[in-house]
């Protein structure tokens, strides 16, 4: 791929960096969570980052946000989060991230089936509509 500017490289890294910070589920859940908190409430975790889909125990989930789910929606500006009380609330480049989950919620209609088996988080938004 070849950029013409600085700026078009930037556009694209942007993108790269809201897919990938997507791409974990415990990310995906904080994202949800925060969008369904009005938009100047903190969330408490690890609740806002549990899932149906997951089997982890609410310790080695507060790591794993800690060390290192937290730091990667920081480090672009999704969340602000606090170790005391443990919380996360949206950060300035918040509407990225919502974008996207917002459009697949809109879309559950037309999402393929196997990307829909064995989702519980996407199965139930279906079954709701």
């Amino acid at each position: 791929m070849s950029f013409n500017s600085p700026n078009e490289q930037k556009w694209a890294e942007r993108w790269d960096q809201l897919f990938d910070v997507l791409s974990a589920e415990p990310r995906r859940e904080i994202i949800i969570s925060l969008r369904d908190a009005p938009p100047d409430q903190r969330v408490p975790l690890p609740d806002a980052a549990e899932s149906p889909n997951q089997s982890m125990d609410s310790e080695t989930l507060a790591i794993k946000l800690r060390h290192h789910h937290l730091p990667k929606l920081a480090d672009v500006g999704y969340v602000h989060w606090e170790s005391e009380p443990f919380c996360a609330q949206r950060g300035p480049n918040f509407a990225e991230a919502e974008f996207i989950v917002e459009k697949v919620f809109e879309s559950i209609e037309e999402i393929p089936d196997s990307l829909l088996k064995n989702c519980r988080v996407l199965g139930e938004l279906g079954a709701d509509d």
